[in-house]
């Protein structure tokens, strides 16, 4: 039988880092749980803290792929603004995971 001994200090080492991954990302999925799946413009510029001035900048940006005008009104898919956001804030990089969370 193989048994594996690990210090007390790459023991608390991992945790840490365990730690500094999940925590950010299990933040962000209660976030996305208690939003609907499609905001307004509203309610869009109300989460992000945005006026109308920068929302009407993102919505004409063509790298701002969450927006959708398939149902009428300009609408945020919540899930992929949330992907938008966590790759242009480099943090796919910094945690070193791909969305939906990949684990590398």
């Amino acid at each position: 039988m193989l048994k594996v001994d690990f210090s007390e200090e790459f023991t608390q080492s991992l945790a840490n880092q365990v730690v500094k991954q999940a925590v950010p990302i299990l933040l962000q999925e209660l976030q996305q749980n208690e939003l609907p799946p499609l905001l307004t413009r509203k309610q869009f510029m109300e989460l992000a803290g945005i006026g109308e001035t920068k929302c009407n900048e993102l919505f004409h940006r063509r790298d701002f792929y969450p927006l959708t005008r398939e149902l009428g009104h300009p609408k945020v898919v919540t899930e992929l603004f949330f992907k938008w956001l966590y790759e242009k804030s480099g943090r796919d990089k910094e945690v070193n995971m791909k969305y939906p969370y990949e684990v590398i």
